[in-house]
């Protein structure tokens, strides 16, 4: 049985969030915060299992709410956003959950049974949520640099991948497999939301389903309709797709 704290200044996406959590019948009891100042007082005071967190709110938003709990003394966190882009390629990156406002039935069912299987594997926030929080952070702290890690799981731990490793990224439907060495992991997040995020200057997508780290390139040969298979350094060839063909021509070109 878990207990939650709410935290949204709207009454209607209070009201909302708590009607799905009411038909839920592991949720023991339900909380309600309307600030962040209040939902810093409440999370101190009681101790709640899990915290629904609106990321926009006046005076204290929900980064502040993390900033002054601290990331190892936060209890599991589902954050709640309306339209921040970038956030949600943030929490995407940094493998926590969230919810896009408005809230549907189907994905919240989603983001609480992932809560509900974290809780049982840890107590409150473990050192890995600590990570997760304290990556999200980084990343909402430093918008104009490039990824330097992405946190990818395996079963309920968390682990970084410095993206200096990953020889090429593959799309998988709503994920991205990274392809580190003999190695590759899932990660939930869009291939085009990702490349966003990486550095054009050693990445380049050559496919719409793929992009490669420019320094793993080591060999090159044409194929049909204007398509290159490329070999990387590890022995793993890729294939171009038609529509990249420029992009690709380009890194075969001596630069003088």
């Amino acid at each position: 049985m878990i207990r939650v704290l709410i935290v949204d200044d709207e009454p209607l996406a209070r009201e909302g969030l708590r009607l799905l959590l009411a038909a839920d019948p592991d949720v023991a009891a339900i909380d309600e915060a309307r600030s962040g100042r209040d939902a810093i007082a409440r999370i101190e005071a009681a101790r709640p299992d899990l915290v629904l967190l609106d990321v926009q709110m006046p005076g204290i938003d929900g980064f502040g709410v993390v900033d002054q709990i601290g990331a190892d003394r936060m209890p599991a966190v589902v954050f709640v956003t309306a339209h921040d882009r970038y956030a949600v390629q943030a929490f995407e990156l940094s493998a926590l959950d969230y919810l896009l406002k408005p809230v549907t039935g189907p994905r919240f069912a989603r983001a609480l049974a992932r809560a509900k299987a974290e809780l049982h594997q840890r107590t409150g926030a473990g050192a890995g949520a600590g990570d997760q929080i304290r990556h999200l952070l980084e990343t909402l702290a430093s918008p104009t640099r490039f990824l330097r890690r992405i946190a990818v799981r395996t079963g309920d731990t968390t682990r970084f991948v410095d993206t200096d490793a990953i020889d090429w990224i593959a799309a998988a439907e709503n994920y991205v497999e990274l392809h580190v060495g003999p190695a590759q992991h899932l990660v939930h997040v869009a291939l085009g939301t990702l490349e966003k995020s990486l550095d054009p200057a050693r990445f380049v997508r050559i496919h719409r389903s793929a992009i490669v780290q420019i320094d793993r390139i080591c060999a090159a040969r044409p194929a049909q309709h204007g398509e290159y298979v490329l070999t990387l350094t590890g022995g793993a060839t890729v294939r171009s797709g038609r529509s990249y063909h420029d992009a690709v021509k380009a890194l075969l070109s001596n630069p003088f």
